[in-house]
């Protein structure tokens, strides 16, 4: 296996974050995880705003942003400009996800970038493409609600949005693919090119399928906690001790195995749930049959028994279980973490395996600032240099021990 300190996929790729919340981190991620040198570009003088967060916010910066470095910089300042100018000449891509018209107003266009770097693979994060919502703001709950995906979510007449920020995240991964691909482009082009992902497309794109029903059935879409599934068990169901679990049978060999492995031979010799669709037209009565067997017997057993049957099934898991999850820590899928007060955990690596390649964590979330000497010294400042931007609060570097060499 390559390890993660040797040449990974985008070694030697250098990337300037201008990301805030979720969707730049995201996207600032997936390529800190495969190999580039992503510098987090924070605002002076207090850095990211998702490190003082609280609530649902206290998990952003120290998931989003390991394997990264931190430069605090003005960027109101002629000083920090310079900087950046000078950083952008030296990266092969710039990401940001700021509010329309923001980094535009800086100074840093595309085309003011490309200026500067030809080759750069500029990449705007934003919250809808070119039309007649382009210069709305925008949120993930915001777009879930606009793009169907909160609709079909929810109950009848109760939209809900999903339990994370998904179109944020889905949102940040479709900009990394871009920009891979653009590198990828690169390579044959030898030019830079402009990169766009957006917020309300993406959730247009995950509600494709329901479109697809609409489109096919001409009726209008109906909510899935509401709506018919085309599988006739795909339900949660009540244990003896009170837990839930999901049970889902897809096929008729899923049921075949059920009906056997559970002792329902009555309902399985019933020529009426011979198939999927007669027991889609049975579930009225199905259903709770279903539950009545279920309600006797305990969680641990009902799971033994899926298993055993080899049906679709899940127990209903909270977040904070999962750190003690056997999949993911015997299948090394938790990265151990050092979070930003010091305290030692487990959290998600990708979701990817390449070959030999190992996507684990080479660098803890950074303190404000860290990376920076390494950094400005790429560019070809000096310590005396660093020195003073910093003493001018042009870069904020969290550190007692500065001292020019």
């Amino acid at each position: 296996m390559v390890r993660a300190e040797d040449n990974l996929p985008l070694s030697g790729i250098r990337v300037l974050e201008l990301g805030h919340t979720v969707m730049g981190p995201t996207c600032g991620l997936i390529l800190a995880d495969i190999g580039a040198e992503v510098i987090k570009i924070e605002r002076a003088p207090k850095g990211d705003n998702t490190r003082r967060l609280r609530g649902f916010g206290l998990g952003l910066f120290p998931f989003f942003n390991r394997n990264k470095k931190s430069l605090v910089l003005d960027l109101k300042s002629e000083q920090g400009k310079s900087i950046l100018k000078k950083l952008i000449a030296s990266a092969d891509v710039l990401l940001e996800n700021f509010g329309p018209g923001a980094v535009d107003r800086l100074g840093f266009s595309y085309e003011a970038c490309a200026n500067i770097n030809p080759q750069l693979i500029y990449c705007n994060l934003k919250g809808f493409m070119p039309g007649p919502y382009e210069k709305r703001p925008s949120l993930d709950n915001l777009v879930q609600m606009m793009g169907g995906l909160a609709y079909m979510t929810g109950p009848k007449g109760q939209p809900l949005r999903a339990g994370a920020s998904i179109i944020d995240i889905l949102g940040g991964t479709y900009g990394a693919l871009g920009i891979i691909t653009a590198l990828y482009d690169r390579k044959t082009t030898g030019r830079g090119n402009r990169v766009l992902s957006t917020l309300f497309e993406a959730t247009a794109f995950l509600v494709g399928q329901h479109m697809a029903v609409a489109a096919v059935s001409g009726e209008t879409s109906t909510p899935m906690p509401n709506g018919t599934n085309p599988w006739a068990i795909y339900d949660l169901f009540k244990t003896h001790d009170g837990e839930i679990v999901f049970i889902g049978i897809t096929s008729d060999q899923h049921w075949q195995r059920f009906c056997e492995i559970f002792g329902l031979d009555s309902l399985f010799a019933d020529e009426r749930l011979g198939s999927n669709n007669g027991r889609v037209r049975h579930r009225d009565w199905l259903i709770p049959e279903i539950e009545k067997a279920m309600a006797d017997l305990p969680k641990d057993k009902i799971i033994e028994l899926c298993e055993k049957a080899v049906v679709p099934f899940a127990p209903i898991v909270r977040p904070d279980e999962l750190f003690d999850d056997p999949q993911l820590n015997q299948g090394g899928s938790l990265a151990e973490t050092t979070l930003p007060n010091g305290k030692k955990t487990k959290l998600p690596k990708l979701p990817l395996r390449l070959g030999r390649y190992d996507f684990a964590l080479r660098n803890d979330p950074p303190g404000m600032g860290m990376g920076t000497m390494e950094t400005l010294k790429s560019i070809g400042l000096s310590d005396q240099e660093i020195k003073e931007l910093i003493d001018q609060g042009i870069i904020i570097f969290e550190s007692d021990d500065f001292t020019a060499n």
